[in-house]
């Protein structure tokens, strides 16, 4: 029998990964990570109906759940991160981040640290635990359109070895709320958490501005240089954006480009504009889960969360790599994730840098 902390966050997925826990028998122990508690104007946190959820399914479950300040590692890097990232012109990731250093950083070394054997979360992934010390694989999740890996290229293949994730076989979110609802744990109804959780109904908008200085600017149109519009800060925008430019009427237009030194954002109403598209991305900051670079060869390439799998060649360097993609796709902003993928294995990812 392991000892397995597992993270609830007082979601379903979370509530059914710990059933489906006990269920197997392991000695389980419910962690609720306080990440966030503050409220932003607008918006209460919902942190402490979150932890009356997980309460409610723990005690449901017969398990302790204990609850952990992850706040100041969560503020440090991932709010933080955020915002700095947005004042240089690039559109990050959080959640790539908050698996790093805090659900499978915090939360992970302070586990093992109390002597657990593994860690669970509700993500939807999978996982091949490596034999004789070899790092683990990370696969895509059976439901191809909750699949989280996107998200947790970052993570040493090593602390997935002590890492489970039960509901990564479920095929579907309906079929994950009936087992809730089957296993009587009364949180099958709750809704979906969607966009950045420290933000919710707010808005990344809202949230910036009232974080970073408005500078008002000039929307500026890509092929003559025109003055279309204006604009609160160029860090309000990221490269493909179309809704939110305030422009009137007349075609939609799309961002090409932003530059936040000289506080303007670039933008075209050609959708066959070649600043729209590319065939080539460089990546820094690379991460890879086996912990040594891959060959260089054909892969699957990702560039957003749910976007499509596109096959490409990549060549991996130093701290980075090159993408060279089979057919011209559209320009992904710096900071965002390039994550690659080996059939159904996650291989690892990398930061988009600007070109």
């Amino acid at each position: 029998m392991s000892k397995v902390y597992v993270g609830m966050s007082g979601g379903v997925d979370s509530a059914l990964a710990a059933a489906l826990l006990v269920e197997q028998g392991h000695d389980v122990l419910g962690v609720y990570m306080r990440n966030w508690s503050q409220d932003l104007p607008g918006f209460k946190c919902p942190w402490a109906e979150d932890l009356a959820d997980a309460e409610r399914v723990a005690v449901t479950l017969g398990i302790d759940l204990q609850v952990w300040d992850c706040e100041q590692e969560y503020r440090e890097t991932v709010v933080d991160y955020l915002v700095d990232a947005y004042r240089r012109g690039l559109t990050p990731n959080p959640d790539v981040m908050c698996n790093q250093t805090v659900k499978f950083g915090t939360f992970a070394e302070r586990a093992f640290a109390e002597g657990a054997d593994l860690v669970a979360t509700g993500h939807y992934a999978r996982v091949e635990h490596g034999e004789n010390g070899a790092p683990a694989r990370l696969l895509r999740a059976a439901d191809e359109h909750k699949d989280q890996t996107y998200f947790m290229w970052r993570v040493p293949g090593q602390v997935y070895n002590r890492s489970l994730f039960p509901i990564g076989g479920c095929r579907t979110k309906a079929e994950v709320r009936a087992a809730c609802a089957e296993r009587g744990l009364g949180i099958e109804n709750k809704p979906d958490s969607d966009g950045i959780c420290f933000i919710g109904p707010v808005g990344l908008r809202t949230f910036l501005l009232n974080t970073l200085e408005r500078r008002a600017g000039d929307v500026v149109e890509w092929e003559t240089g025109k003055v279309l519009g204006h604009h609160d800060g160029a860090f309000l925008f990221t490269v493909g954006q179309r809704r939110g430019l305030d422009l009137g009427g007349g075609p939609a237009r799309y961002v090409v480009k932003t530059d936040t030194e000289a506080n303007i954002v670039y933008v075209t109403a050609d959708t066959n504009c070649p600043a729209l598209w590319t065939r080539e991305l460089t990546v820094e900051d690379t991460c890879w889960i086996a912990g040594e670079p891959p060959a260089a060869g054909e892969y699957l390439v990702r560039t957003r969360h749910t976007g499509p799998l596109r096959p490409a060649h990549v060549e991996p360097g130093d701290a980075g790599a090159l993408v060279t993609f089979a057919e011209p796709v559209r320009t992904v902003a710096p900071g965002q994730s390039a994550v690659f993928y080996s059939g159904f294995e996650c291989v690892g990812g990398g930061i988009v840098s600007r070109g």
